[in-house]
């Protein structure tokens, strides 16, 4: 069956990091574009970061962008976000998504806390 299985988040002082990663299954991963989104505490989820298929395209919401690096690694079916120089409002829940022709799955998405 598809599963996208989160793993990496935590408590991390602002200005720190963490990287998150989803392994993925069940599926061709290789023709799915991979998508970061995150949800803070009563805001509605927001597009975080997305590669392309083959991860020669990347695009970022502008509050990440210089701090935040997806990438994957097709041979792992696995994708990647990098978090960098963290701020507290970056604290929320980071779901992976994959995406193609209109097919979506969803990670179980993981929690990551930015506070001192």
């Amino acid at each position: 069956q598809v599963q996208l299985v989160q793993s990496g988040g935590g408590l991390v002082q602002p200005g720190g990091s963490l990287r998150l990663s989803c392994a993925a299954s069940g599926f061709t991963f290789s023709n799915y574009a991979m998508n970061w989104y995150r949800q803070a505490p009563g805001k509605q989820r927001e597009f975080v970061a997305v590669i392309s298929s083959v991860g020669g395209s990347t695009n970022y919401a502008e509050s990440v962008k210089g701090r935040f690096t997806i990438s994957r690694d097709n041979s792992k079916n696995t994708v990647y976000l990098q978090m960098n120089s963290l701020k507290p409002e970056d604290t929320a829940v980071y779901y992976c998504n994959a995406f193609y022709k209109s097919i979506a799955y969803w990670g179980q998405g993981t929690q990551v806390t930015v506070s001192s």
